[in-house]
């Protein structure tokens, strides 16, 4: 079998860009079992509740549903089970440093596969109040409508 190359997109948290402001990411690896692999490529996960966390200098990925491999057998794996995250030591005591502030957290943006390995972005996250959300609600809609404004007058519409 020829090796992968490019990325594949498997799933992405597109509700953790609603909720947090993001500051920073970094690309993980993952330590996976094969079935686990086997449900990835067939892009299967979810991502909503999961977060990260750090245990004895170690990051481990928490709360990531990914269900289990429909051809599997008994050496299937719990969908819901704590991943270890492969990242570089300095990376790891940035982000626990970071972490240790007030409202800080570290939330998966996406999953995908980079050269046939899967990998997951994550990011240093502080969640948003409601009356962001909502300025963030408007300001998109205040885009759009822009936007749309501009395309008619190009097309020549009266407004």
């Amino acid at each position: 079998m020829a090796k992968e190359q490019g990325q594949k997109m498997v799933a992405q948290n597109k509700k953790a860009r609603h909720d947090y402001h993001i500051e920073d990411t970094w690309e993980a690896g993952l330590v996976l079992m094969g079935t686990e692999v086997k449900s990835l490529r067939q892009g299967r996960a979810s991502l909503v509740d999961g977060f990260a966390e750090i245990d004895n200098g170690e990051a481990w990925l928490l709360g990531v549903h990914i269900p289990e491999y429909s051809q599997g057998t008994w050496t299937n794996h719990a969908a819901r089970r704590r991943r270890k995250l492969l990242l570089n030591r300095s990376e790891i005591d940035k982000i626990e440093r970071k972490i240790t502030d007030k409202g800080y957290t570290i939330v998966p943006l996406a999953i995908y596969f980079k050269d046939g390995r899967a990998k997951v972005e994550i990011a240093l996250a502080k969640g948003k109040k409601s009356y962001d959300k909502r300025h963030t609600l408007a300001e998109r809609t205040a885009n759009r409508e822009k936007v749309e404004a501009v395309q008619r007058r190009l097309k020549g519409h009266r407004d």
